[in-house]
């Protein structure tokens, strides 16, 4: 349960970096409030999650699931830069964040 609870927590981490771009500085009201839900959610479910999941690997996969996702959302939304090169750094923050997984 606790690595499901991390995985949501990683995609909600991704929901509340968009949020953040969205509100403009929190002086958009509805992105600022999803920011804050998510927020608090994520952070919720990493403290959950981090009871029985070390917190090395559990942080590293919290972080990986919502960098990548977030570096993803950037390319396939918002027009950010896709390149070999990026996709390669994305492959290589799966590739940890999975190894950590394994090895744990």
């Amino acid at each position: 349960m606790a690595w499901l609870v991390l995985i949501v927590s990683g995609l909600l981490e991704t929901v509340w970096a968009v949020a953040l771009e969205s509100s403009k500085g929190f002086s958009r009201l509805v992105p600022s409030a999803v920011f804050g839900v998510a927020l608090l959610l994520s952070m919720g479910g990493l403290a959950y999650a981090m009871r029985t999941i070390p917190i090395g690997t559990g942080y590293a996969v919290w972080v990986g699931i919502g960098a990548v996702g977030t570096a993803l959302y950037g390319m396939a939304v918002l027009g950010d830069a896709v390149t070999a090169a990026r996709i390669g750094c994305l492959l290589l923050i799966v590739s940890g964040v999975v190894g950590l997984k394994v090895l744990h």
